[in-house]
């Protein structure tokens, strides 16, 4: 059927086009159509130049409607690299046939259209070309039906309940209720997964969205355990929210006096180093010592490169 759906979505495609896109050969292409003609398919060789396989016009197969898996898989295939490492790839793949197949003869170029125009990327940069975590497939295959999994976590046992499994940054993260809590695990340190025949009940208020938020700015701001001061120039006070972490930006906003003070919130002195030395002149370390002394080394170190 997908190389009828193929056919109904494209309007004509040569032996080779089709066995590319249906990772056959051309032979398989050629038996294919003769058995779907003896079937009743009115599929026929157009021949001669820029010809190949056709439908008669107007012919339209009714086995275009989507199952569950498809249609849900559908609303992911603007994450390929994604649906790849969930096992959901294949299934994707015939809900986009279907759903071009099902679009008027106008519209039928609209897939191709978009995804010229719009592609999202979510790995972040410099990630390494690993293969996803073991446990992600069926991770997946669980949250898609809603059944406890029993697996190890950092060495201990677990039954988890899946909600939803979330891509950050190339990252695979699974939110999960765990005795009636609900827990954020990285999904590479899971151990063997074993899908057990228990379905659990959702609960129907559950946003994966809003909870995903929700845990990664609370995760955010408890990593911020140290407070610097500095005194910011004109321009430093327009550089602060490009160079403060992102969920200490509001507060170092709020703390900001007349004469150019803020208190900035930050993971450690270390990490202050690194921020502070990207305003320059533009910021001047007041507290604490032990950063003003790094601050000033540095200072020293280039002033002397410069002459």
């Amino acid at each position: 059927m997908s190389l009828v759906l193929l056919l109904q979505g494209r309007g004509g495609m040569t032996a080779a086009e089709l066995a590319k896109e249906l990772e056959v050969s051309e032979r398989t292409v050629h038996r294919d159509v003769l058995a779907l003609s003896e079937a009743g398919v009115p599929v026929y060789a157009d021949r001669g130049r820029g010809g190949g396989y056709r439908l008669v016009d107007g012919y339209r197969t009714r086995l275009t409607g989507l199952d569950r898996a498809e249609a849900e898989a559908l609303f992911l295939s603007g994450v390929p690299a994604a649906l790849r490492e969930m096992g959901l790839h294949e299934v994707a793949a015939t809900a986009r046939l279907k759903a071009a197949a099902a679009l008027s003869p106008a519209l039928r170029d609209a897939p191709a259209t978009a995804a010229q125009r719009f592609h999202l990327d979510a790995p972040g940069w410099f990630a390494a070309d690993d293969p996803p975590p073991a446990a992600l497939a069926p991770l997946a295959r669980a949250v898609w039906s809603d059944r406890r999994v029993a697996t190890a976590y950092k060495g201990g046992p677990r039954t988890l309940e899946p909600y939803g499994l979330v891509l950050k940054a190339g990252v695979w993260y699974l939110a999960a209720r765990l005795k009636g809590r609900f827990l954020i695990f990285r999904v590479h340190r899971f151990g063997e997964i074993s899908l057990l025949d228990e379905v659990f009940d959702r609960e129907p208020d559950f946003d994966l969205a809003a909870f995903w938020s929700g845990q990664s700015a609370e995760f955010s701001r408890s990593l911020l355990r140290e407070v610097v001061t500095l005194r910011l120039t004109e321009r430093g006070r327009r550089m602060l929210r490009h160079v403060a972490d992102p969920a200490a930006l509001d507060d170092a906003l709020a703390s900001l006096e007349p004469d150019g003070t803020v208190r900035l919130a930050v993971e450690s002195v270390p990490v202050a180093y690194s921020q502070v030395l990207r305003f320059g002149p533009e910021a001047e370390v007041l507290g604490p010592p032990e950063l003003r002394e790094l601050v000033a080394g540095a200072a020293a170190r280039m002033a002397a490169l410069y002459g």
